[in-house]
């Protein structure tokens, strides 16, 4: 398929389409991650899934084994009580040549020359304005800017795509690419008139066949619809958007009542997290899904939803659109 929508992003990274794939922790491994990659997106292996800086060099070798276009790893910088040994891990990065990082969490400032020495290009996900500035002032090349739509952490201050993607393109001079409530071509064609380089796509990506997650998991989000997600952990100021299910409902009935951290923890551990991921018991512990499951309605191949996105995205340019113009 020719390419169709050519941006900063596609040119810079050499990717076909404007479609990244978000860094998931456990859904992101190599057989996936290639497979976006193979489809013309960007695919993203997560260092933390791996553990070791051993595992993570393993991961990069199978990736490379199954495709031989762009992809990147994420780095997700986490406030946990015993440290990651990140240094090893942005080690295995430079080593092996990795041309694209995405970081996350928190500042990764300390981190940036040692994950530029290597010649990488970083993009920092955000989720406020003024995380975006600060990602722009210590040499991030693009940002990714999450509206709290999104999946996982969207921050604390609630501000949706349709507002934060332009406030952002307008308040930075790099790429900015969208993530949070994108789902399908309209959403694609919807970020780049906002401004955005490209759009960022986790929930989606989930409901896919080479996706490393349970059958259960899957139609979870098929079943599921725009309001069956929920906040957890907006006590403990480290939101989070899950699906609704037992274990979710408990934690803030908890959280609602003055339970700390140490109360919590065995309930939003991510060892359940993996275990509904793995096994399919979605009552067993909190499950990452965007507003936008509400637009996931089966379970095609990844090239199969990619390239039905670019060739509606193409009609909603090309015709709709078009059409009201003339």
């Amino acid at each position: 398929m020719t390419q169709v929508f050519k941006t900063k992003v596609t040119e810079d990274l050499g990717i076909e389409h404007p479609i990244i794939q978000g860094g998931m922790m456990w859904v992101s491994q190599p057989e996936f991650v290639a497979a976006v990659s193979e489809a013309g997106g960007l695919g993203i292996l997560t260092a933390l899934t791996f553990e070791t800086a051993e595992g993570l060099a393993d991961a990069i070798a199978r990736t490379r084994a199954l495709t031989d276009r762009p992809f990147g790893v994420n780095l997700t910088f986490l406030p946990t009580l015993i440290p990651k040994d990140y240094g090893s891990l942005i080690d295995v990065i430079v080593d092996e040549g990795i041309g694209i990082v995405e970081t996350a969490g928190r500042n990764p400032e300390i981190y940036m020359d040692h994950i530029k020495s290597g010649g990488a290009k970083v993009i920092h996900k955000c989720t406020s304005v003024r995380f975006a500035r600060k990602a722009e002032a210590i040499g991030c090349d693009y940002v990714s800017i999450d509206g709290c739509e999104c999946a996982g952490h969207p921050g604390e201050e609630d501000v949706t795509s349709l507002v934060l993607i332009p406030v952002t393109v307008d308040a930075v001079k790099i790429p900015v690419i969208a993530s949070g409530g994108f789902a399908d071509a309209r959403g694609l064609v919807a970020a780049l008139a906002l401004g955005a380089e490209a759009m960022n796509m986790g929930t989606r990506f989930v409901a896919t066949k080479e996706a490393p997650a349970h059958i259960n998991v899957k139609q979870w989000f098929v079943d599921a619809s725009e309001t069956d997600t929920m906040f957890v952990m907006r006590s403990l100021r480290n939101t989070e958007r899950v699906l609704r299910n037992e274990v979710a409902e408990k934690v803030v009935e908890m959280e609602d009542r003055g339970a700390g951290i140490a109360e919590l923890a065995p309930l939003i551990t991510g060892k359940n997290g993996l275990r509904v991921l793995k096994d399919g018991e979605t009552d067993v512990g909190l499950m990452a899904a965007g507003q936008s499951v509400g637009l996931v309605h089966d379970v095609p191949t990844v090239r199969e939803l990619i390239d039905t996105i670019i060739e509606e995205a193409q009609q909603i340019v090309g015709v709709r659109l078009s059409d009201m113009t003339a």
